[in-house]
């Protein structure tokens, strides 16, 4: 549906002036408290209307369902030690390079999926969101999405119910922190895949999402506008020599827990490298 000149018009003037939406938001939310009140940053409240196109009512409902979600599943409670043999083939991790704009960057490689439960599979993309986020630059708000898909197959795809799950949690609670996702020279049969999975999108979101063909000029030149070719791996057409060391990765996630329960006012205790509540 076309919106109005004049609907365009508010859109833009919220996007410049969001304060008055964002307080009759937070007076509609009413008295928060706990995580929640942590969570509810004015910056949070923001994305949570840009993804409800300004609406209060809808902007509330999305929001409180998400607080009812981080309630039960509580993302800022798991820990590496939890999820990390989901992680051992590197199939998403943090990268250790930036995009141009200072956003923090996955990388995905499906092919490697090493795990068959998806409780586990959701919980590690979970945490890592989560990190993701943490370790955002001030005044930065969202993520980037590299995806490799080198040895990816039907046999080795995720099943369709994860897939689904995946997308209703990144879309409903964790709003407008996808800045874009690239899937980088995918098969010819992920095609059929992507026909079913993209009905599952919501607009925004499905806007974000970028294939990129390596001999396609005008899809490599929207990678390179958001990478340095210096700092991009190969496996997505850069320079940069890229390897997963787990070991070490785990070192950095172990390092980040502390920082994940620093900022939610959790009290921690160690036991040798796994990090639980005490």
């Amino acid at each position: 549906m076309f919106r109005s000149h004049r609907q365009q018009q508010e859109q833009e003037h919220h996007e410049l002036h969001p304060e008055s939406k964002i307080n009759e938001l937070r007076s509609a939310l009413g008295p928060l408290s706990g995580r929640s009140l942590i969570y509810c940053t004015e910056a949070c409240l923001k994305r949570y209307l840009e993804a409800r196109n300004w609406n209060i009512d809808k902007a509330k409902k999305m929001l409180e369902e998400t607080l009812a979600w981080r309630s039960t599943y509580k993302p800022e409670e798991i820990r590496w030690h939890e999820i990390a043999a989901e992680g051992v083939t590197g199939k998403v991790f943090r990268s250790n390079f930036h995009d141009r704009f200072g956003r923090t960057v996955l990388i995905m490689k499906p092919g490697l999926q090493n795990t068959s439960g998806m409780d586990n599979q959701i919980r590690q993309l979970v945490y890592l969101i989560e990190n993701a986020i943490l370790n955002l630059p001030e005044g930065q708000e969202e993520m980037v999405w590299l995806i490799d898909f080198t040895g990816w197959s039907f046999s080795t795809s995720v099943p369709v119910k994860t897939s689904r799950e995946t997308i209703n949690i990144l879309q409903n609670h964790y709003p407008q922190r996808l800045a874009v996702a690239f899937l980088y020279s995918p098969p010819h049969i992920f095609e059929a895949l992507w026909k079913m999975v993209k009905y599952w999108l919501d607009p925004k979101t499905f806007q974000k999402v970028k294939f990129v063909y390596p001999k396609n000029k005008e899809s490599v030149e929207i990678m390179q506008s958001c990478f340095d070719a210096d700092n991009l791996p190969t496996e997505f057409g850069g320079k940069a020599t890229m390897k997963y060391d787990h070991e070490e990765f785990s070192k950095l996630m172990v390092q980040d827990d502390l920082k994940t329960a620093k900022f939610w006012g959790l009290d921690q205790t160690i036991d040798g490298n796994a990090e639980k509540e005490s």
